[in-house]
């Protein structure tokens, strides 16, 4: 085996990656407090064609150099919104036809697993805090919480671990 070069990789330019179709999720970060995480998500919506991140709360928003060091150009590329209000911004995207999921363990919270998508459907994932999660007035306007088992001693994975997780799951489905 040989390791690929990075022209051998094909990936997109900027503009054209602004221009491909993209898969109808969108993410949403309510109060993210890490700039690392943020900026690695950022990665991996880019990585996976995702349609918007939406910015939370204390969600802090590009450009800035922690989000840009594990973000890699990915603020540039993926399209982004900030808004104090998570709720405003759920409220819109319900309006506009959207399921709207939360990563959060809850006690009707759907095995990640168990989830099916319809390609023709609108979706957006919720992320939360990194600490107290997803807050409890987000997780009442949602349509379901999606929960990623985990079998070892801790209750919780980091959040742009999460965000990888499921955003792939979910690209899987809506890539078919």
């Amino acid at each position: 085996m040989r390791k690929l070069a990075i022209e051998e990789l094909n990936r997109l330019s900027i503009d054209a990656y602004k221009l491909a179709e993209k898969i109808s999720l969108s993410v949403i970060l309510d109060n993210v407090r890490s700039l690392n995480n943020i900026g690695s998500i950022f990665r991996t919506c880019d990585a996976f064609l995702v349609e918007k991140i939406y910015l939370c709360g204390i969600t802090s928003c590009p450009p800035h150099r922690d989000i840009h060091k594990t973000a890699l150009g990915a603020t540039e590329s993926v399209a982004w919104e900030y808004n104090s209000d998570t709720l405003q911004i759920l409220k819109r995207l319900k309006k506009d036809g959207y399921i709207i999921f939360s990563a959060e363990q809850t006690e009707k919270s759907l095995l990640l697993q168990d989830i099916m998508l319809d390609k023709r459907g609108k979706y957006a994932i919720v992320f939360g805090h990194e600490v107290k999660g997803v807050d409890q007035a987000v997780i009442d306007i949602c349509d379901a919480c999606i929960e990623i088992p985990q079998f070892g001693t801790k209750h919780s994975l980091n959040v742009s671990v999460s965000a990888g997780i499921v955003i792939w799951e979910m690209f899987r489905q809506l890539n078919k």
